[in-house]
C-alpha cells in the first residue's frame, strides 16, 4: 500500500553572496534550516562572468554538483580536472582531504549539495563519480510520451537505477512536469526508502505534495513516519524540482568551514593535518589551481 509523506516544513531559499562574487540561494545550511541529517548544505548557485569560488579544502563530506545551465571548471591538487556542462554531474567523496577549486566559467547555474559521511568513512580515500547528462538514466512514470520525466541521478525511480553510489545511501532525482493539458494535472507516486530523510527543492513552476502547493525556490522537508512509503507529487503546469533522500546518520556533527567531523578533537586534528601538509593535504601550502591563476 502506498502512503505518501506530507509537508513538514517549507523554507524559502533567499539569495545571498558567496565566494568571489557568486550568488547562491541557500536553504539547508541557513538559519532557517541549519542541518537536515545527513544533509549539510544545499546551494542553488548563479555565477556571473568573473565570479566563482576560491581554492579551498574539504574533509569528511561528499559534495555533489549538478549543473542546470552553463558550464563550470573544476580542478584539484591530485591532478583531477575538467569541465561540467548542462545536466552533468560530479559526485565527489572528499574523505580524508582534498584541496579543490570550484566553478569559474561564465553564467553557470546549478546545485551543490553537501552530504555528511558516516563516521567510519570520514577518512576514506577521496574519489569522484562523474556522469555526462547523456549518461544519467531517465524514468518515465506515464511512458516516454507522458507528461513527466525523472532523471535518476542516484537511487531508483520506476525501475530505473543510477550507477552512482554514495557512502551511507542517497537518492537524487530531477523531476520534470512537461506538457500538462489545460484543465488537468499530471501526478505520480515516487517511492522513498522508509525512515530516510527526504526533501524537495523547487526550480520552476508550482508543484503539489499531495494537495499542498509549493512555489519556486523553496525547500520542502517531508515527513518520515514509519508507514510512509514515498511521496505523491503533481502539477497542473510545467514545473521542475529535485527530490533528494538520504539515510540519517544520527551522529554528532562538528563543522569548521569545509571540514566536517564528529568531534572538536577531530576538527583540531584536521587543522593540524592541513597546516602540516599530511593525510590528504600534502600540497596544501604549495598547490594553486590553474583556474585561480588566471
Amino acid at each position: 500500500m502506498s502512503i505518501s509523506r506530507t509537508v513538514l516544513k517549507t523554507v524559502k531559499a533567499l539569495e545571498t553572496a558567496e565566494g568571489d562574487g557568486a550568488k547562491v540561494r541557500r536553504s539547508i545550511g541557513s538559519m532557517n534550516l541549519h542541518r537536515l541529517d545527513p544533509f549539510l548544505i544545499l546551494d542553488h548557485f548563479d555565477l556571473e562572468p568573473g565570479s566563482g569560488f576560491p581554492d579551498h579544502p574539504h574533509r569528511g563530506q561528499a559534495t555533489v554538483t549538478y549543473m542546470l545551465d552553463g558550464s563550470v571548471q573544476h580542478e584539484d591538487s591530485a591532478g583531477h580536472k575538467g569541465t561540467i556542462g548542462p545536466g552533468d554531474l560530479q559526485w565527489m567523496i572528499a574523505g580524508k582531504g582534498m584541496p579543490v577549486h570550484g566553478p569559474g566559467l561564465p553564467n553557470p547555474t546549478g546545485l551543490q549539495l553537501w552530504i555528511d559521511l558516516p563516521k567510519a568513512d570520514k577518512m576514506t580515500q577521496p574519489s569522484y563519480q562523474e556522469l555526462l547528462a547523456s549518461q544519467i538514466p531517465t524514468a518515465y512514470p506515464q511512458g516516454a510520451q507522458g507528461p513527466t520525466e525523472i532523471k535518476v541521478i542516484s537511487g531508483t525511480s520506476f525501475g530505473v537505477t543510477s550507477p552512482v553510489r554514495h557512502l551511507g545511501g542517497c537518492w537524487y532525482l530531477d523531476v520534470k512536469f512537461n506538457q500538462v493539458n489545460p484543465g488537468s494535472k499530471a501526478e505520480f507516486f515516487q517511492d522513498i526508502p522508509q525512515g530516510w530523510t527526504a526533501f524537495l527543492y523547487t526550480l520552476e513552476g508550482k508543484i503539489n505534495v499531495i494537495n499542498t502547493p509549493v512555489d519556486t525556490y523553496h525547500t520542502i522537508v517531508l515527513s518520515s513516519e514509519s508507514d510512509q512509503t514515498g511521496v505523491l507529487l503533481s502539477s497542473d503546469e510545467p514545473a521542475r524540482a529535485v527530490l533528494i533522500a538520504g539515510a540519517p546518520l544520527n551522529q554528532p556533527v562538528f563543522q569548521y568551514g569545509p571540514f566536517v567531523m564528529n568531534t572538536k578533537e577531530e576538527i583540531m586534528a584536521t587543522l593540524r593535518d592541513y597546516d602540516g601538509q599530511r593525510n590528504g593535504f600534502e600540497k596544501s601550502k604549495t598547490w594553486k589551481s590553474s583556474i585561480a591563476r588566471r
